[in-house]
């Protein structure tokens, strides 16, 4: 089966659900292992309320048993804590009240940059907040659920995920040539998880002016992921190409508008000798096919596959569409103009996003090493990784 993910729930109904599916047995888990990844989610500078309403963890309803998964759908739980707030607006069950007009905090002043009124138009609603709920970014807990497990998977054959934070509000970040054994560890230091000190002041006096002006901020981050085999993805087909598939899964990403990988956009405006990277013979590097790239502009992918170099992704996430100083709108319910619903929200939510980012490239690089190598059990797809590494050995050897 190949490995997918479903999600399920409204940002302020009673849970959100998270179903993860062709998980080999055998993988070593822990809520532990979920919760932690849910929490890097909610840190961040320049969060709003919510994240101190809500303390997020896993509940696994089922495929994991005394610590391993056990092949089948791994279902997870995780309660909202801010539901008992919103019974009465959002309680399922029709109630005698909804014939006298709509329920409370009801909302037909659509945001701009939102999915309210495309949504309220597609779905024939007259109420935006069976758009919204949906559309929100709470939704992203489930993910990061989905996302953690693919992470244990990934981990287990030395292959390892983190991310950083590159830009924010204008401000740019300086990356470290060489970035820090343990990534997430020196960027979760940050409160806005960056590498630079000095910017990371700068990015929070920014935040602290923005909330002042009732504004939002977007930025960009970035993922490095380091130990995989060359080979995962392919060039064969469209659909196939690992570097379309994480550009996918990253513009899923709410509030996601760009991706790139190495160089991306600024390829366009180089000479090919100042974009290829030059190869060269590297003894002991198996992962590599015992070759290095001089250079990582290419990012670690050529042809839709990976190189056995860093997998360097960029994302950028456009500020966030609820503003506290709301823009111009229509009011659905009037057609009048108005001013926009004002929804509880974050000043900015990058560095949140590069935890989201994450997640989704841990799917996409899980579900590549799945279809490569195989196995209902993470031992055969582990014996199945290791014989492919044994071959390019013997390449070598030849």
């Amino acid at each position: 089966m190949p490995l997918r993910f479903t999600t399920a729930g409204e940002s302020h109904g009673p849970a959100l659900v998270s179903v993860l599916e062709g998980m080999p047995a055998g993988v070593p888990l822990r809520a532990d292992d979920v919760d932690g990844e849910l929490a890097r989610r909610q840190q961040g500078y320049g969060r709003g309320r919510r994240m101190q309403i809500e303390t997020d963890r896993i509940e696994f309803l089922s495929g994991v048993r005394a610590g391993e998964t056990l092949g089948s759908p791994i279902a997870m739980l995780v309660r909202n804590s801010d539901w008992k707030n919103w019974v009465d607006i959002m309680d399922p069950a029709p109630r005698e009240a909804d014939a006298d007009g709509p329920r409370k905090r009801h909302v037909t002043r659509v945001r701009p940059g939102h999915a309210d009124l495309t949504g309220l138009l597609k779905y024939d609603r007259r109420d935006a907040r069976d758009i919204l709920e949906r559309a929100s970014a709470r939704e992203t807990t489930a993910r990061v659920a989905a996302g953690a497990i693919c992470k244990v998977l990934l981990r287990e054959v030395g292959v390892h995920i983190g991310s950083h934070l590159v830009h924010l509000g204008g401000i740019d970040a300086d990356r470290p040539d060489a970035l820090p054994d343990n990534l997430n560890a020196a960027a979760d230091a940050s409160p806005v998880r960056t590498l630079d000190a000095q910017a990371e002041a700068r990015m929070m006096a920014r935040i602290d002016a923005a909330k002042k002006e009732g504004n939002t901020l977007g930025g960009i981050c970035e993922v490095v992921v380091r130990g995989l085999p060359v080979g995962l993805g392919s060039h064969v087909s469209w659909d196939t190409r690992l570097d379309g598939r994480l550009g996918q899964a990253m513009l899923s990403i709410p509030a996601v508008k760009g991706v790139e990988i190495g160089l991306g956009f600024e390829t366009a405006r180089r000479t090919g000798a100042d974009v290829h990277d030059e190869i060269e013979a590297a003894a002991g590097r198996t992962r590599a096919g015992h070759l290095r790239r001089r250079s990582n502009r290419a990012g670690g992918t050529e042809g839709g596959m990976t190189t056995g170099e860093d997998l360097v992704v960029r994302v950028a996430m456009k500020p966030i569409a609820t503003l506290m100083r709301p823009l111009s709108t229509v009011d659905m319910a009037t057609g009048e103009a108005a001013q926009a619903v004002a929804e509880r929200s974050d000043v900015t939510a990058v560095p949140a996003m590069g935890v989201i980012a994450e997640a989704m490239a841990a799917f996409v690089l899980a579900s590549a090493l799945l279809e490569k190598f195989g196995g209902d059990s993470l031992r055969e797809t582990q014996r199945n990784l290791d014989a492919y590494l044994a071959r390019l050995d013997e390449r070598v050897e030849r």
